[in-house]
């Protein structure tokens, strides 16, 4: 699939153009109603009945996420709940599933993931706690969208259940994290979530409650003053400030071809002969702000916001719209000092609201290109500015290549490149496994980590950094071209699928955490499922779901 042969996916949005969810603001409280119109699917062969959701429903939910965190900061604790009597979300579109490619499905199942994590890491490091409202049946994804939450709260109505149905009825797995959530963050005890993930009317009430699944319960003529009051209980704990301004998150502005893709501080240059595209990411180009006023007043033009922004957005159009393209070549273009100045608020006011979001966006947006499963190749040539937060690009690479020396054949040869460390690099921008690509990179060898942290500020020239271990090859102007254009051609014609797994397992060094497990095993176990003709096969369960007739399965164990 290229650009020409499919409709391109947009993942940007704001509130005004929302069709699925609504926003309502009291105090410090937010209230985000999931109404999803069934007749706004992405695509027309399906509609989103009873609160299902598809990729469509779950942008605008990233969008909100983001928006929340930046444009309200006097918004402590979110709840998200039901627009519908009796529903609070019937979970992913099953008859988009049905229709979708195999990596469209995929895709999806992997950015909900993403958001989830969002929303989590909002309530973790934000101070902005979420809560679920469930007001009616949660069923699939929508008990994972309320596993996401910090808390919860569930209406007895001895009608309302929260389940997990899709083994029994799907034959594939919560797409969501939703058997990690159960057990490693609820700690649902082992026999109970194999029980519950089979039952395919789920579990309510008072059961609910005992087995661990939900927070707490109320009957219907209760709920409302349950809710109300754990939002203003979580509330309260918050460190946000309470009458301080937020910045909008301005649309971002985009120039796409049919072999790049333009913003104000990324290109994307795609060579559908290599499969590959050529990221490059622009340092400032003028002076930054240097407090946090000066950063609520620059807002989302800010460089460090601005960038964060545009990066999230051309991998996500990669990752949607541009499937062939395996390989990610990142660079960087610019003056280094000028990026270790503006990263300077991180590290003398990363207690101020604005300046500690901007610091986790880049966080996620890291760690989304971690879970990007593409060849991810770094290139340092003289121009780069591989410093601070942009060598976190460079430390993500499966591979990376520094130019020894300059361009000799120039009249005026540029100074060569240089890389720079700063404590950015040391404690800013955890991977899903907890440590930092500085730490995964160095697992189990403590002297060669402690090394590299001892050239932090120092600026590194080729030799420099492969002392330091911090590259793969530096070749000389002459070998350059050929030695990166040879292993770009030799990446493409390997198995995607064999080089996908390959890279997932180098990557990930260490400890395993929640995020980990989720996007490890899930990522594995469903890319494998979403193939198989017990789910997908003409007489599988997704096909047969709905229709009455039972799937037919082969019984072997593979």
């Amino acid at each position: 699939m290229t650009l020409l042969d499919e409709p391109v996916v947009d993942m940007g949005t704001d509130l005004s153009r929302y069709r699925h969810w609504k926003l309502e603001v009291d105090g410090a409280v937010a209230t985000v109603t999931m109404t999803v119109d069934p007749e706004a699917g992405l695509r027309s062969d399906y509609e989103l009945k009873t609160n299902s959701y598809d990729l469509g429903v779950d942008i605008e939910l990233h969008d909100l996420v983001q928006r929340l965190r930046f444009e309200y900061p006097g918004v402590h604790a979110v709840v998200v709940t039901g627009g519908y009597d009796k529903i609070f979300c019937a979970g992913a579109n099953i008859q988009m599933l049905a229709g979708a490619t195999h990596g469209h499905k995929v895709n999806f199942c992997k950015f909900t993931n993403e958001t989830r994590n969002a929303i989590e890491d909002a309530t973790r490091h934000s101070g902005q706690t979420w809560i679920a409202a469930v007001n009616g049946t949660a069923a699939g994804g929508g008990y994972e969208l309320a596993l996401a939450c910090d808390e919860i709260l569930l209406i007895d109505d001895r009608a309302s259940a929260v389940s997990l149905p899709e083994i029994p009825l799907l034959a594939v797995l919560p797409g969501t994290g939703g058997l990690t959530r159960v057990v490693d963050k609820r700690f649902v005890r082992r026999d109970l979530a194999d029980a519950f993930s089979t039952k395919t009317e789920g579990v309510r009430g008072q059961t609910a409650l005992e087995w661990g699944l939900v927070d707490a319960i109320a009957p219907a003529s209760e709920f409302d003053n349950l809710v109300a009051e754990r939002a203003m209980a979580r509330a309260g704990e918050s460190d946000r400030p309470i009458d301080a301004s937020g910045i909008e998150l301005t649309a971002i502005e985009r120039t796409l071809d049919a072999d790049s893709l333009r913003y104000g501080c990324v290109e994307v240059q795609l060579d559908r002969a290599l499969g590959a595209a050529t990221i490059t990411l622009r340092g400032p180009n003028g002076a930054q702000p240097a407090t946090p006023d000066e950063l609520v007043t620059a807002g989302a033009s800010s460089w460090l916001l601005q960038l964060a922004r545009e990066f999230d957005d051309a991998m996500l159009h990669l990752r949607f719209n541009e499937p062939s393209i395996g390989t990610w070549v990142l660079a960087t273009e610019g003056d280094g000092a000028a990026v270790a100045a503006a990263e300077q608020l991180w590290h003398g006011h990363g207690d101020h609201w604005l300046v500690r979001e901007v610091r986790l966006l880049w966080g996620q947006v890291l760690r989304r290109l971690d879970l990007s499963s593409r060849t991810l190749v770094a290139t340092v040539a003289p121009g780069s500015c591989s410093v601070g937060v942009l060598a976190e690009t460079l430390l993500a690479a499966d591979r990376s290549f520094m130019l020894t020396g300059t361009w000799e054949d120039l009249d005026d040869p540029p100074p060569p490149a240089s890389i720079r460390l700063t404590q950015s690099n040391v404690d800013l921008f955890p991977m899903v496994n907890g440590l930092s690509r500085l730490g995964t990179r160095f697992w189990g060898r403590d002297d060669a980590l402690a090394a590299a942290h001892g050239v932090v500020g120092d600026d590194l020239d080729a030799a420099a950094a492969m002392a330091a271990e911090l590259i793969t090859f530096d070749p000389d102007d002459l070998d350059w071209e050929d030695e990166l254009r040879l292993m770009l051609e030799e990446r493409n014609s390997f198995s995607p699928d064999a080089l996908t797994g390959m890279e997932a397992n180098y990557r990930f060094a260490g400890p395993e955490t929640m995020e980990s497990k989720i996007f490890s095993r899930l990522t594995a176990w469903q890319n494998w499922i979403f193939q198989r003709p017990n789910a997908v096969g003409p007489e599988g369960a997704l096909q047969r779901f709905g229709t009455g007739s039972r799937p037919n399965f082969d019984n072997r164990r593979v």
